[in-house]
């Protein structure tokens, strides 16, 4: 199987919180190779964008605001089936519904302040990847 990138985003709460570089290295140490790394704050436009197949739902304000509270740290990960690999480590939405290792139930305190976010599928991984990185800031080697 072929290597496969998706995005990564460390959401607001995990990074205000101080887990930033203990994600980081559990995403590393499961095989993930960084190819891209940055912390920045997505403003309302970029947040409504990414979050657009939301839009009907009755938490995207909230989520919109939560996502634009603070920095976030967002990467492109990749590995051999990197997206569901990447969501099995992540662990269920609900943290509390989620297994013992997985970064979920380790570092989220709610559905909604659950750590981290993960491409669902190979479309929602290109097109949230090209949302946060351009072409020069993802490397192969």
């Amino acid at each position: 199987m072929a290597e496969q990138r998706t995005l990564a985003i460390i959401k607001p709460i995990a990074v205000q919180n101080g887990h930033t570089g203990a994600i980081l290295h559990t995403i590393c140490a499961n095989g993930f190779k960084l190819r891209a790394l940055k912390m920045m704050k997505m403003n309302k436009t970029l947040a409504a964008t990414f979050y657009q197949e939301h839009k009907d739902m009755d938490f995207y304000n909230d989520l919109i605001d939560f996502m634009t509270s603070g920095p976030i740290v967002a990467m492109v990960i990749e590995k051999e089936n990197a997206i569901e690999d990447f969501r099995n480590l992540m662990g269920a939405t609900d943290p509390s519904k989620s297994k013992p290792g997985t970064i979920r139930y380790q570092y989220g305190t709610s559905i909604r302040a659950n750590a981290i976010h993960g491409s669902k599928d190979v479309e929602s991984a290109k097109r949230e990847i090209d949302l946060i990185f351009t072409k020069k800031e993802i490397f192969s080697f």
